[in-house]
């Protein structure tokens, strides 16, 4: 396909259906742009391309890889994909409007009855398309997933048939590569809409709600008994809305629903990790259409409340029974305001810095003036293995999170954030916030040490690291206390009550530790073996490049629990020595403050993009 023929398409939403629709349009010869808001996805697919695994095998390079729908308005697109959730779609159609021109058609690749009501609103029923999937996957990582199944043909069809030309155009793209994809009528494409949707309906809620996979589900008689009272339901308001479905219309649906593998249902897996669901669309539709003939549909409206409640925003414990519980104790520990009702926080825009410390993982929660309103530890090398998604379930289900950055030694590795950034950048950002002006920021984490110097406007001037060894952070001072026989919650208070003045030999930690039972041997008091400690690891410290004319603060792990070592700092550079206020989570509240300040300026830059095209 020649270049000035080629088919331009936008794909909007990089879940396994877009992510699977990208490569099969590259590989059709289309010239394709994608568009992620997820910055490490993003990262991920323009460093390694999207890799699709099992029912297809290939690794599929982008150039157009976009974190806005603004950045496509230049593209001059002929097609327009939104491969998003229902609820997600409003706002990238509102972004998308700056896209719009004579040429562009827009495709619903999603599921659900009447989702393309959401880009007619804005782009008209004359140039929007709407496509049936009939494939699916599961994100392995964040740039490949596992293409679980693909029953051919997918359909394809214009909504008001003025536009069936680039329909079938599309749909000729796919067919050339063994991609089955039928062109339909409007008619046809309405029929296949309401089909996919019942067998959609009949399971999904079911799944979410009993935490069943769909093998599970079709193989209790009980749940098969109401799957098909389900399906009935469908064809009975279907039927009223003069779509047909042959006479053994329900027995095929069942047989298809035994071939269903063990997993679970896209809207399950939402409603299973407090995440918001399609179900107006899905069950919640078959209600709607029901109310307006006069049809019961009991079942579908059950399952519809159902899921309705258990998503309830205004609700912490989404979960039942344990899993409700362990939620409720995971916000109450961590909630700065426990005077205000759980609305009050589901009503303010809020945003969520983690640092994925090599000992500790913490979370801040902040409001849109920056103001703190929860702070949470976790160990990082956890037991339970769950840990980390039950923290952020909770926090999910009681803030409302816009927007969220990961910092830290575990960032590169972290995908459930939108952005992240250096800890060097998010420490700036946390301290700078409150305290304005040039400054030095000593950080003695569990595995290194970093002494940052900020300018005048509060960024990264300048910054410097210790060396490879762990010499003088949080995880030698653990390992030496222990060999001194020290309760390490203790040190600093016996630190206080000693005027000892002699520091270790050795950082190495072998010859440290070795040194350290000479002490003990000696009869050292642990008072004093507390305070050389101290001594050691500030004489660390002071060897790195501090600006001496800069005034100091220290945030971190160790200075959260060492308190006296300000003052052995402070002693040590003949001049005051600050620690930040909640020192541990300085980094955790820098990272909230900069997915706060990434989200504003891309709501600006949106705003301005439409603005802009309005005026022209």
């Amino acid at each position: 396909m020649e270049q000035e023929n080629k088919i331009k398409v936008g794909i909007v939403g990089l879940g396994p259906v877009g992510m699977i629709l990208a490569v099969k349009l590259k590989e059709a010869g289309c010239d394709v742009a994608i568009c992620e808001k997820n910055e490490f996805k993003l990262k991920k697919i323009k460093e390694n391309g999207i890799v699709l695994e099992n029912t297809f095998n290939s690794t599929t390079l982008f150039d157009k890889v976009y974190s806005s729908v603004s950045e496509m308005s230049n593209l001059e697109l002929d097609y327009l994909i939104f491969s998003l959730k229902s609820y997600q779609t409003p706002d990238a159609v509102k972004e998308a409007e700056s896209l719009n021109s004579g040429k562009l058609t827009v495709i619903a690749a999603q599921n659900g009855i009447d989702v393309e009501e959401l880009l007619i609103s804005t782009f008209g029923e004359s140039k929007t398309l709407r496509m049936i999937i009939n494939f699916a996957g599961n994100m392995r990582t964040p740039n490949t997933v596992r293409v679980s199944f693909f029953t051919p043909p997918n359909y394809i069809g214009s909504v008001d048939d003025s536009r069936a030309k680039e329909s079938e155009r599309f749909a000729n793209a796919l067919n050339n590569i063994g991609f089955t994809t039928e062109h339909i009528n409007s008619f046809e494409l309405v029929k296949c809409v309401w089909e996919k949707t019942i067998l959609n309906a009949s399971l999904s809620a079911l799944c979410g709600v009993g935490r069943l996979t769909m093998a599970e589900a079709i193989a209790d008689a009980d749940t098969t008994e109401l799957i098909e009272q389900i399906i009935n339901e469908g064809v009975e308001v279907a039927d009223k809305e003069k779509i047909r479905f042959p006479d053994d219309f329900v027995r095929r649906c069942m047989r298809y629903l035994k071939n269903g593998g063990d997993h679970f249902p896209s809207l399950a897996v939402d409603l299973i990790n407090n995440r918001q669901t399609e179900i107006d669309y899905f069950n919640g539709k078959i209600v709607e259409y029901g109310r307006k003939h006069y049809v019961k549909t009991s079942l579908n409206l059950a399952f519809t409340n159902m899921v309705k409640a258990m998503t309830n925003k205004h609700v912490i414990t989404r979960m039942p029974g344990v899993a409700g519980e362990l939620n409720k104790k995971i916000i109450n520990k961590g909630l700065l305001e426990k005077s205000k009702p759980s609305v009050y926080f589901k009503e303010l825009n809020c945003f969520l810095g983690i640092d994925l410390g090599s000992a500790y993982t913490k979370f801040t929660v902040i409001d849109e003036n920056c103001v703190p309103v929860y702070r949470y530890t976790l160990q990082t090398m956890n037991k339970d293995r769950n840990a980390m998604k039950n923290v952020l379930q909770a926090i999910n289900s009681y803030f409302n999170i816009k927007y969220s950055c990961a910092t830290g030694y575990g960032r590169k590795h972290f995908n459930d954030t939108d952005i992240i950034k250096t800890e060097i950048n998010c420490a700036a950002a946390g301290v700078s916030e409150n305290l304005n002006g040039p400054k030095n920021i000593i950080d003695i984490g569990g595995e290194d040490i970093k002494i940052i110097q900020c300018d005048k406007d509060g960024h990264v001037a300048n910054f410097y690291m210790n060396d490879k060894c762990a010499a003088g952070t949080g995880a030698f001072l653990t390992e030496i206390a222990e060999r001194a026989g020290i309760n390490i919650a203790d040190m600093s208070n016996l630190a206080s009550h000693s005027e000892y003045d002699k520091e270790l030999n050795s950082f190495c930690t072998v010859f440290a530790k070795t040194e350290i039972m000479n002490w003990v041997f000696d009869g050292m008091a642990a008072a004093d073996i507390s305070r050389g400690i101290y001594i050691s690891i500030a004489n660390k410290v002071a060897k790195m490049r501090l600006d001496p004319s800069l005034p100091v603060f220290l945030i971190g792990g160790v200075i959260a629990h060492h308190p006296y070592m300000n003052n052995i700092l402070s002693d040590k550079f003949h001049k005051e020595v600050n620690t930040i206020d909640n020192p541990q989570h300085i980094v955790s509240y820098g990272a909230a403050i900069i997915a706060k300040d990434a989200w504003n300026t891309r709501n600006h830059y949106e705003e301005n993009i439409i603005n802009n095209k309005a005026e022209i």
